[in-house]
Formats: structure tokens, sequence, C-alpha cells
């Protein structure tokens, strides 16, 4: 159990999802919080990591670190998303084991899961068929940490566990036109298109596609939660339990942002997996559940990016 004196080392702390992480301990009141910069610690470099771990000696572990990006970039940097998100996680969690970390917990991706896979989708699916092509070796680097742990857990009996979260959203997200995810990307399109008084707002695809979106805060949360009261070998859906079409999420983004435009939808665009909803039933039982519904997390982001965001992309 951790206890507030604990040493507690967040792996990619100024990401999304790690300095989220970083903000629920703080707000819970853990104060011994162990941070590094890619800078100051390359997790690709094993002895850099292996001496980091034998000199702080963390008593437990969010493995958030990870090279992300949307489907534009997972496609064409196939060989670096592999290889980066490999030996990341292959150096955290073996250090973790050598200096005998009481907890670990490894942050992967709902792409782990086949693009056929029934919905929504249970943790048992994992490797029951194909995975989507085009973010194939990152989704293949995240079920290799799963794996990890699970193997440290049987062959040491290493307390490591893995969590699976849905699509995320919240401070410090990507908001790069290139390599976003969907919400930010569409945040962004909508602000410009108001500032710059244009007639239209292009979204691709048919607008049909179902997604989950959950704030990163909830996430984070659902992550200390799990690190307390979960030690389990399967891992761990972290999601709200239902979706939204992305025509009426760009409806909903472009009346909180208060564009007047259109919306016109670019079908020459490819819509990718149809439907992705995580079965978070799991999570509920052990007794999680979300708290933030996608309007109110749409708000706060959205001041969050013309406050600082949008500020330093100018």
């Amino acid at each position: 159990m951790l206890r507030y004196d604990s040493k507690i080392y967040v792996a990619g702390h100024r990401g999304m999802v790690g300095s989220a992480l970083v903000r629920n301990l703080q707000q819970k009141g853990f104060s011994n919080i162990l941070t590094r910069t890619s800078e100051q610690l390359d997790l690709k470099d094993q002895k850099a990591t292996n001496d980091f771990f034998e000199e702080e000696k963390p008593h437990y572990v969010f493995l958030a670190a990870a090279k992300v990006g949307g489907i534009q970039a997972n496609n064409q940097y196939r060989a670096d998303f592999i290889y980066e998100n490999l030996m990341i996680e292959c150096n955290v969690i073996h250090a973790a084991h050598l200096q005998k970390v009481k907890k670990l917990l490894f942050l992967g991706s709902s792409c782990i899961y086949p693009k056929l896979a029934p919905q929504p989708l249970k943790e048992s699916y994992l490797l029951t068929s194909e995975l989507e092509f085009t973010n194939e070796p990152y989704a293949i680097a995240k079920i290799a940490g799963i794996k990890l742990c699970e193997s440290y857990k049987r062959q040491y009996g290493c307390n490591f566990i893995s969590a699976m979260p849905t699509n995320l959203y919240g401070p410090n997200d990507n908001y790069h036109p290139e390599n976003s995810h969907v919400l930010p990307a569409l945040i962004r399109k909508f602000h410009e298109a108001k500032e710059n008084n244009n007639d239209f707002v292009e979204v691709w695809g048919s607008g049909k596609p179902m997604r989950e979106f959950m704030h990163a805060d909830d996430m984070a949360d659902a992550c200390v939660f799990l690190m307390q009261h979960y030690e389990g070998e399967e891992h761990v859906n972290i999601g709200v339990g239902h979706d939204i079409s992305i025509l009426n999420l760009a409806l909903l983004i472009k009346d909180i942002v208060g564009f007047r435009g259109e919306i016109k939808l670019n079908e020459s665009k490819p819509d990718g997996t149809h439907k992705k909803l995580l079965d978070v039933s799991k999570l509920h039982a052990l007794g999680w559940k979300h708290k933030i519904e996608l309007e109110e997390g749409i708000h706060s982001v959205y001041q969050d990016f013309i406050q600082s965001a949008y500020v330093k992309m100018r």
C-alpha cells in the first residue's frame, strides 16, 4: 500500500499522462515524488536506467514514459515506435525488478486489442486475432510491456501490474496539426477557424466512427486507485464505458469553441476502426468509476488550450 512518505517514481512526468499522475498524487498528499526529464535520464539507455534505480531506489513506479503519436506518425515512424517503446519498457521493468521495487504500474493503450474484436473490448480479447496495421508496431510494444509485467510476476513474484486507458485528453495534450489525436486536433481546428472567420471546418471521414474519451485526471485517479487496490496478473481497462461519434464530437467542440461556420465531412479520408469501446466492468467491480463527463472535460481543456498551449504555438 502506498504511504505518504513512499518514494514514487513517475516516468514520463512531463507528458499528458505523467503530469496528470503527478497532480493526482500531490493532491492526495504524496510529496516524495521522483521525476527526471528525458534530457536528465534516457530510459532507452539500459546502464543509465539501472544506475538511476540503484541510486534512487524508488518504492513505487508509474511507467507512463513512451513515444506516442497519432495515426500518421505511428504509420510513418514504425521502427522508431517499436524500438523506443520496447527499450523504455525493458529497461525500466528490469531495473525495477533488480532493485526490488515494491510495485510498478505499466500504462499501455487500447490499441493493443485486435482490430476486429467484439465490442466492448474485454481484457480477455488480447492476442485473439490480428492488430490494426497502421499502429501495429506501437501496439506490439505495448503488448510486450503487459507480458513483461506478467512474466516478472510469474517468475520472480514481482508486484507489477498493467492498465490500458482509452483515448485520453487533458492538460499538456498534443495539439500539433500533423500528429495529434482527434479531440485536440478538432479543438485547434475550430479555434483557428473561429479566429480566422472561416466559413467551414473540414473533418476527415464520414463522421460515423465511434470513440471513447476520458479526461487524463480521471485516468490518473484510476491508476493511483489500482496501485493501491489491485494486484492481479491480468491488465485492467481504464475508460468511461460509453462513446460518441466523431461527428457529434465535432459538433460538441464547435459549440464549446463558439465557431459559427459549417462542418464539412471529407469522406475521401479514412475512417479508421468503426468502433473502439473498452469494457470497464472489471474496473467498476473493483470500486472505481470516472467523474468527469465529456462536455465538462472539453470546456476545461479548451480554456487550458487558449490560455497556455495555443500561446506557445504562435
